[in-house]
Order: C-alpha cells, then sequence, then structure tokens
C-alpha cells in the first residue's frame, strides 16, 4: 500500500476502533473481546451462565404483539452494541440482525432472545478471525444462500452470503429481501445477485492493486438457480423478478463469474441465514475462520 498512498510508519498495528489487532510471523488474529466484555458489563450479563449458540435452532421469532412490551431505549442499545461486533463476529450475523427487525417495538421474547446472543458472548469472548499469512492461494471466491420466505412476518427470504480472499473470509452479509419470491429457485437466484454485486466491488479494488480476477466462482447449492442463470428462454417465467438481479446472465456470459454447485453440508452461508444446532454451527464457525487465540 505504501508504493500507491503516502504513508507514515507508527509501529506496529495492535488496536483499532474496537478492533484488537495480533500479529506474528504466520498469522494475523483479529477480535473484539475488550469491547465485548464491556458490552456484557454496560448491560449487567457479566454473571449470566453461556450458551454455545447465539439462538436456539428452534425459535421462530415474530412480531408477538400480544407479548410484554419492554424498554425500547434499552433494547434498541443492546440491538446497535452487538451490530458493532459484527465487525469480526460473522457467528452472531444472523442472530443479531433478526432480533434488529423489531426495535420499533420489542416484546419480552424479542428480549429473551438478545439475553441469549450476550450470554453466547460470555462463553465466547475471545474469538476472532485468523489471516494467514504468505499463502500462495489468493483466489476470490464467493459462497451464496437463501432461506425461502424466512421472514415470518412478511413471507420475505433472506439472503446471505461470503467472500473469501485465498483462506481468508474477507466480507460476508445477511438482509431480508426487498421482494417476495415466489418459490426457492428465485429466492436463490436474487441470492446470487446480491453475492455478485459485492464480489464485482472486490474485483474492481483488486485490481486497482494490479491483481486481475476472471471466471470468480459463486458456489450455490441450488442447481435450479444456477440453470437459471445460463438459459436465457427460462427468464419469461420470471419477469417479475427486479430487472437488477439478471446482470448475472450477462456476466455470466462474459466469463466475469461460474455458478458452481456445493452441496448443502458444505454451503457455509447456512451459519447467516438460519439458527442451527450447536454440532453444526460450531463447524461453520470454524470453517469460516474463527476460533481462540492460541
Amino acid at each position: 500500500m505504501s508504493k500507491e498512498f503516502e504513508m507514515s510508519m507508527m509501529g506496529e498495528f495492535n488496536f483499532f476502533l474496537g478492533l484488537q489487532i495480533k500479529q506474528s510471523k504466520d498469522i494475523i488474529f483479529i477480535n473484539q473481546a475488550k469491547y465485548t466484555k464491556e458490552v456484557l458489563k454496560r448491560f449487567d450479563m457479566e454473571e449470566s451462565n453461556a450458551f454455545d449458540t447465539p439462538m436456539s435452532s428452534s425459535l421462530n421469532l415474530d412480531k408477538d404483539e400480544k407479548g410484554k412490551d419492554v424498554d425500547i431505549k434499552r433494547y434498541r442499545g443492546m440491538i446497535g452494541s452487538l451490530i458493532y461486533l459484527t465487525a469480526s463476529r460473522h457467528d452472531i450475523m444472523f442472530s443479531v440482525c433478526l432480533c434488529a427487525r423489531f426495535q420499533t417495538c420489542p416484546k419480552e421474547s424479542h428480549l429473551v432472545a438478545v439475553k441469549r446472543i450476550l450470554r453466547y458472548l460470555k462463553g465466547t469472548h475471545d474469538l476472532g478471525l485468523w489471516f494467514p499469512r504468505n499463502t500462495s492461494f489468493f483466489d476470490l471466491v464467493g459462497y451464496s444462500d437463501a432461506d425461502y420466505a424466512g421472514c415470518k412476518a412478511e413471507q420475505k427470504s433472506t439472503s446471505g452470503g461470503c467472500q473469501f480472499l485465498g483462506h481468508s473470509l474477507v466480507s460476508w452479509s445477511f438482509k431480508k429481501q426487498n421482494s417476495v419470491a415466489l418459490s426457492t429457485i428465485e429466492a436463490e437466484y436474487m441470492t446470487v445477485g446480491a453475492c455478485w454485486a459485492q464480489i464485482l466491488w472486490m474485483k474492481q479494488t483488486f485490481f486497482n492493486f494490479g491483481f486481475k480476477y476472471d471466471h470468480i466462482p459463486i458456489l450455490c447449492d441450488n442447481n435450479s438457480a444456477i440453470d437459471l442463470s445460463k438459459n436465457p428462454i427460462q427468464h419469461s417465467w420470471t419477469k417479475h423478478i427486479e430487472i437488477k438481479h439478471h446482470f448475472i446472465l450477462d456476466r455470466v456470459q462474459k466469463g466475469d463469474i461460474v455458478l458452481d454447485f456445493v452441496d448443502t453440508n458444505h454451503q457455509l452461508v447456512d451459519i447467516f441465514t438460519k439458527p442451527l444446532d450447536s454440532k453444526r454451527f460450531t463447524a461453520l464457525r470454524r470453517e469460516l475462520g474463527m476460533s481462540s487465540p492460541m
């Protein structure tokens, strides 16, 4: 970066905006352990019992209009603090963003779900992301998945995606889709579009530093969505999908991206789209490069 920008050396990078950075010859480790402890203290959760997942796999949060009201200011404060943690804690991305949907009128059931996240953080406050140095594998790869009609209140699907640069996770996302998909295929297809938009931005950024990427693989676990991106005839059946998502076809034909199939057992984005049981959640968290410091 010093070849492209004017820079001054101020010593080894250790702390920045709540992020703790530990560097060694082989790896860079980033976490927010100090900030996590501060959040637990602020909301009186320091002495709480820990959970091994941030959300129960059987939980289905909804508006709960008949539920008991809670302190809206405190609830929003919890959500805001947790959202900042998602800068390095992809493992709480789904649960935090799901609870954030109910900030206008939070109920006791929503507060219980948020406290469950804090209790999970109590036992995992030191987790962080590992970035290996000097790796020869520097390919750009995307994963895309959708939870069809995952939003119980509006019947909208949930999009999830993540991008790897080599062996390092560099970007992840969770978002409720803007329009209602009428099938799993359409939900997956719109999610691939969102994933490619992120990769397109990353591709251009890396190009500015001299790295050129073509035929970037996006891994999806829905063969029908992959076929839809390759067969223009099928687009006459899906005109109600927003036009912006159809630029995938153009990018596939130009060779910018390649949509490949990945079986559900190896779909890493599941952790961003749905609550999981402890075994599956822990396995995906580890595959996404998150663990405790050595």
